[in-house]
């Protein structure tokens, strides 16, 4: 099954995107994000060939990240446990403008003490933006963490427009 890729330039810098034959496998953006997308392929897909490609998912993507686009109509084909394919999905249920708190989706999911393990799935998503990991922040409205840091968290809530129910201003 070979991994087509591809990468749209953004505000964020450079977001390479992945796909084999069932679906979207992976979205990484920072200055490792090619070798981080090939690492990721070769563990999940071991032996797999690699190859540049243009995909809807792609566009897509650049459609968000402009601010064109609020939902996403991708096929995905996410790799991880039971626990984190749950909150996964639990994440994609998270409105665009809006966000949850770890706690919030903790108790979604049927799991209400988890809220630091879904803090370690948001941390594992290998498919940000389009599983939206972002919109997940502390009970408190602080950001938590984001893999490629605090700024692009903030600024992907802001492209939103952040709509909590408290309408409190986002903290870092």
């Amino acid at each position: 099954m070979t991994i087509l890729y591809s990468f749209v330039d953004s505000q964020l810098g450079p977001v390479f995107i992945a796909e084999n034959r069932i679906g979207l496998i992976r979205v990484v953006w920072g200055q490792k994000g090619r070798t981080d997308l090939e690492a990721y392929a070769r563990r999940w897909f071991p032996g797999e060939p690699i190859m540049a490609s243009t995909l809807e998912a792609g566009a897509q993507i650049e459609e968000y990240l402009d601010g064109q686009r609020r939902m996403f109509d991708l096929t995905l084909d996410m790799r991880g446990t039971p626990f984190q394919l749950e909150v996964w999905q639990a994440l994609r249920n998270i409105p665009y403008g809006q966000t949850r708190s770890y706690g919030q989706v903790a108790r979604e999911i049927g799991r209400p003490g988890a809220a630091r393990a879904v803090g370690a799935a948001c941390g594992a998503n290998p498919i940000p933006l389009v599983v939206p990991c972002h919109r997940v922040i502390g009970s408190q409205g602080g950001l938590g963490g984001f893999a490629t840091g605090l700024a692009d968290k903030k600024w992907l809530l802001e492209l939103e427009g952040d709509r909590t129910d408290s309408q409190r201003p986002i903290q870092a």
